[in-house]
């Protein structure tokens, strides 16, 4: 049975406003859901107010280029996938585009049809990911339930807000490694700003305080670069 990605929201930013009008029809006649922007800073504005699944970058536009563009997206988002679309082939610019993160890097001219088939393999892989991710995670006694935001030990069960459950489920994803401050706040509170860096020290007081029924489960501190899970083997 053939793949689908029906319900799969691109941002797709193209100064070139004819090409972008084409693949912008293009894909929608594939299905997908597509936002036009005609330069960096409008790319940039669209982003910060929906959500996308995938985002495509014309590398030179004006007002603000797909570079400077792809960095502010991963300040926001760390885990959105992009790729640059560009006539820029010199092999320091496809360097520079994949170190910033790109999952592709396509130059100009191309076909429409290749530009689909990379969409789609990079979507099957990002839905790859999340499929594999987990909903239930055991924490030593505790049961946390990230999908319905529930943490259980015995018989009791205490619900979460969003913003703990959020926090609880990127340290669990993590588990036993660091959790660096700097990638919660941006996956969470979107900027890591001082306010919300001090806020995120208030849920992580709160998360502790949820967990402190089983010795064994502890969030730690780790000075100057974030927090680390561990979860203690019970002494036999």
């Amino acid at each position: 049975m053939e793949e689908r990605f029906d319900d799969s929201r691109i941002l797709l930013c193209e100064d070139d406003e004819n090409l972008g009008m084409l693949l912008r029809e293009y894909l929608e006649a594939k299905n997908f859901k597509v936002d036009l922007c005609i330069d960096g800073q409008e790319g940039y504005d669209a982003f910060q107010e929906n959500q996308y699944d995938l985002c495509i970058l014309d590398v030179m536009m004006p007002r603000m280029d797909g570079f400077t563009l792809a960095s502010k997206i991963r300040e926001i988002n760390v885990n959105v996938p992009f790729m640059f679309l560009t006539a820029k082939t010199l092999r320091d610019d496809v360097k520079a585009g994949f170190e910033l993160g790109a999952d592709d890097y396509i130059t100009k001219p191309f076909s429409m049809e290749e530009v689909v088939f990379r969409i789609e393999a990079i979507l099957r892989r990002v839905r790859g990911q999340k499929s594999r991710e987990a909903i239930v995670y055991t924490l030593g006694k505790f049961t946390f339930d990230s999908q319905k935001q529930t943490l259980s030990i015995n018989d009791k069960t205490e619900k979460l807000t969003t913003k703990e459950s959020d926090l609880l489920k990127l340290l669990c994803n993590k588990m036993n490694e660091l959790m660096p401050r700097d990638y919660a706040l941006r996956a969470i509170w979107i900027d890591d700003n001082y306010f919300n860096a001090r806020s995120m020290d208030v849920y992580i007081t709160k998360l502790r305080k949820h967990l402190k029924a089983d010795p064994n489960v502890e969030i730690l501190n780790v000075h100057g670069k974030g927090y680390k899970l561990v979860i203690a083997e019970e002494e036999k």
